[in-house]
């Protein structure tokens, strides 16, 4: 039987999924990748919110260099078009938020898979890298994509060039995780947030994830036209189930809960 290095839990309509290859500081072996895809993959309807965190000292400290100098693996076939970028690492088949809960070092590959996921929060004792550079390796998982977006090109640019590494109250002021919490209250702070998330319509939870997503991608104007477009056509199916009495006392006993 292979070992379980990627554990799922469910908390209701949350699920927790954990990198459990502490030894290894959560290395992305490509038993641990296969695993996290078929996570990702079986969680079914009633999941609205998924945590991702790591046991141990990492969150993620990248690809497994061990394991991938000791076999014929390549990072990438050559003839390969979609990669880990464009399937967010197996995230892509889930549309609801992901919180990444960052337990630890959060390095290379890792962070990547951190700015993936829709939020962050780290634990005071969270350390951020990209060494890509000093590995002799160009980024595959959205590293030059994201990073420049959050921190800022020149932030970006020092984090990436340099491979020095930052503590998590820097992270935290370059705005690369959205609050930071006592690594004790870490796992209790993303799950409270799951659970406010996961009490909203998932109607319109599900369709504005995406949208604020897409409209980032855009200038200033094409993105108020493409949310008039969506606020339009949402708001006028909205507005015809408004009328349905069942629909109204439904969405009542959900805004008191």
């Amino acid at each position: 039987m292979d070992e379980q290095v990627v554990l799922v839990e469910h908390h209701g309509p949350v699920a927790v999924i954990t990198l459990n290859r502490p030894e290894a500081l959560n290395a992305q072996s490509r038993a641990l990748m296969a695993q996290l895809m078929a996570a990702f993959a079986g969680l079914g309807a009633e999941t609205r919110v998924v945590i991702l965190t790591g046991r141990g000292r990492a969150f993620c400290a990248g690809v497994d260099l061990k394991e991938l100098s000791s076999t014929d693996a390549i990072l990438q076939a050559p003839d390969e078009e979609v990669g880990a970028g464009h399937t967010r690492f197996g995230m892509a088949v889930f549309h609801g938020p992901i919180i990444a809960a960052i337990n630890g070092f959060a390095l290379t590959g890792g962070l990547e898979l951190a700015l993936c996921c829709d939020i962050r929060i780290a634990s005071t004792a969270a350390k951020f890298a990209d060494t890509h550079a000093r590995v002799g390796v160009i980024p595959g998982g959205r590293m030059t994509a994201l990073l420049p977006r959050v921190i800022g090109l020149s932030r970006a640019k020092e984090m990436s060039l340099s491979g020095r590494m930052i503590d998590a109250q820097t992270a935290e002021r370059w705005g690369l995780v959205n609050r930071l919490v006592e690594p004790e209250a870490l796992m209790d702070e993303a799950m409270a947030l799951a659970q406010d998330i996961a009490r909203n319509d998932p109607g319109i939870v599900l369709p504005l994830n995406a949208l604020i997503e897409a409209n980032y991608g855009m200038t200033y104007a094409d993105a108020i036209d493409n949310e008039h477009i969506a606020s339009r056509d949402a708001n006028q199916r909205f507005q015809s189930a408004a009328l349905d009495p069942a629909a109204v006392a439904a969405r009542m006993r959900a805004s008191q809960q």
